[in-house]
């Protein structure tokens, strides 16, 4: 359905998604004009099950580190991790002069950017509902109040030099909002009638027919759920979702129910939403973790994270049993007021069974209304668009079937359909007063981070390569001869093989010695009675050797780390040259003494 355009001298205003399409996460948008960029979110995403040892994943920045120069400022829609997630990260890459927010999120990033040390290289500036922001010369951004299942949430207006691109941010179009603070839908219905030039909306529930549920609609089960729990209650949902929180808090005051909090993302929402004023509930309703056990069953409840079956999060420890303070006991009644994220479900179903085989009655699931989605459905998604009648129209936010099922209802609803573009991310949306079209791409895909920082694409495929057929540690040393001083010694880990090891320990002495005998001379020089090696040369054939010996013995390929240890002193008066040049250094050690240095070796 998209359609590429050529360049052309009239004014045009580029949008380059650089992530969030095509997937559920990592939601950040690129709006450019001139010489000028500005930013809409930079979210995080979580990694799958074979990307080992990763704590989140952010978009490839690469084209915005190589811009830097041009950024003038960052719109932030709300605070869920998905939107404001990956900001610290990108901080220590490049600056952002000034990054405009709503008050919730802007205190939950200000300790997200204190705690990463970068606090330094941008301005948090808090905006309320309507106000108008100028960011550089050519862009304005208009806060529209919007409903969703974080509080202080927005939909943005941007104002160009050729018109109005409203970008919808994650929404749905609740009539009764837990917190009072509607939709303004009066203010998307003026900018309709004054001419949307594009609309970029929300995908996530687009195959959803119907409404989506209000908040408010919760409310009542979980009621129902606390009269009936005759012991301790635990609660699990999204730390980030204040209505819910709030309605929890609520209940549990009508309850008699004292309430400790357990997860630190909980504790710290909880800590920034009272401070706003978005939780309001008495400071005696909170009892401390360590003092609930003094209480009676039935006045206690647990407020915690884990509604997603993250590993570390407190209801996954609980579970498991691993949670130094809180143990499942019998009659316990457990609550999951979440729906699993696709991805998350075997994890959060393992952790259900693990909590029932404890003997607590544990309530979850779609039927048991005790959840509903911040995302609008099909009918939320025809208002919005019959409100803002939009020239152009851009799905956005979801998996590649919810952007084709919502450009069909823009379709339906009469946007012609050479004026919808279905984009993926990085590509380069062509946006003028007349024409859509889609004019090249910058680099996209993903950046992988642990605890230590980015990781690359060769350490995940050692990881990968880790995981599935383990290691072999292979130490050997060289005379100046080309003869072994020792028996090679051999280590395999993680490694399943019906070969004795004894036996694989002769072949691998086999190859080695074979390898220094019959290539021994192609290595190794003697010029006006000095010596000269290729260690490196050598190092890398007994290296193939190796893989290939394992490869055919073991009908696998570990990852092989073979070291190789060097004489420093030569028989004669000496030196040591390199006729291969490689990344990886030899480096020369005494044969007695020294600490022979690694070379690893992967499968590509």
């Amino acid at each position: 359905m998209s359609k590429v355009i050529k360049k052309n001298q009239k004014p045009t205003v580029k949008i380059i998604p650089l992530g969030g399409l095509h997937e559920i996460g990592k939601n950040t948008c690129v709006f450019e004009y001139e010489d000028e960029i500005i930013l809409l979110d930079a979210g995080l995403g979580f990694p799958s099950d074979q990307m080992h040892g990763i704590n989140i994943v952010l978009p490839d920045m690469t084209y915005l580190r190589e811009n830097s120069h041009r950024i003038k400022g960052m719109i932030v829609t709300h605070g869920h991790e998905d939107h404001i997630g990956g900001i610290a990260y990108h901080l220590k890459q490049f600056d952002i002069p000034v990054i405009y927010g709503p008050r919730l999120a802007m205190s939950l990033l200000s300790d997200k950017l204190e705690e990463a040390g970068v606090s330094d290289r941008t301005n948090l500036k808090s905006v309320l509902p309507r106000d108008i922001v100028q960011i550089g010369k050519h862009f304005r951004a208009e806060y529209i109040r919007n409903t969703h299942s974080i509080a202080d949430s927005f939909s943005v207006a941007i104002h160009t030099p050729i018109g109005v691109i409203i970008h919808t941010g994650d929404f749905k179009i609740d009539h009764t909002p837990v917190d009072g603070e509607h939709y303004d839908l009066q203010k998307l219905a003026e900018h309709g009638a004054n001419g949307v030039l594009c609309l970029l909306s929300d995908s996530t529930n687009a195959e959803v027919p119907g409404h989506t549920p209000s908040e408010r609609s919760v409310y009542p089960n979980l009621d129902r759920i606390f009269g009936q729990a005759e012991a301790r209650l635990m609660v699990t949902t999204f730390s980030s979702s204040v209505h819910r929180v709030n309605m929890i808090l609520d209940l549990a005051q009508k309850h008699g129910r004292k309430v400790a909090v357990v997860g630190r993302s909980m504790l710290n929402v909880i800590a920034h939403a009272r401070k706003l004023g978005y939780i309001q509930c008495r400071d005696d309703i909170f009892e401390p973790l360590r003092s609930v056990n003094r209480l009676p069953d039935n006045k206690v409840l647990v407020l915690c994270t884990g509604s997603q079956g993250e590993t570390l999060a407190a209801m996954t420890r609980i579970s498991r049993g691993e949670h130094r303070q809180v143990r499942v006991r019998e009659g316990d009644t457990i609550v999951f007021s979440a729906n699993p994220i696709p991805g998350n479900t075997i994890g959060v179903v393992n952790t259900i069974d693990r909590l029932m085989m404890q003997g607590a009655k544990v309530i979850y699931g779609r039927k048991q209304g005790i959840h509903v989605s911040g995302h609008g459905a099909r009918e939320d998604h025809k208002l919005m668009l019959n409100l803002t009648r939009p020239k152009f129209f851009v799905p956005v936010h979801g998996e590649h079937r919810m952007l084709v099922e919502h450009a069909g209802m823009a379709k339906a609803m009469g946007v012609p359909e050479e004026n919808i573009v279905i984009i993926k991310n990085g590509n380069i949306i062509e946006l003028t007063q007349n024409s859509i079209g889609v004019n090249g791409e910058v680099p996209s895909g993903i950046e992988l981070v642990d605890r230590a920082g980015i990781v690359q694409d060769d350490v995940m495929k050692e990881r990968q390569q880790l995981a599935e057929d383990g290691v072999i540690t292979v130490a050997t040393a060289v005379d100046w001869s080309g003869k072994l001083v020792a028996v090679p010694a051999l280590h395999l880990r993680g490694v399943v093989t019906s070969v004795e090891q004894s036996l694989l320990q002769q072949l691998v002495s086999r190859t080695v010695e074979r390898i220094l005998s019959d290539r021994w001379s192609e290595f190794s020089t003697t010029k006006e009675g000095e010596i000269e090696v290729d260690w490196t040369g050598i190092r890398i054939e007994i290296e193939g050797g190796l893989q290939r010996l394992f490869k055919r013995e073991l009908r696998s390929r570990p990852l092989v780390v073979f070291l190789m240890q060097t004489p420093e002193k030569q028989p004669t008066k000496t030196r040591t040259t390199r006729r291969r040049k490689r990344s990886s250094s030899t480096s020369s050690t005494s044969s007695t003494s020294s600490t022979p240095a690694p070379v690893i070796s992967s499968r590509k």
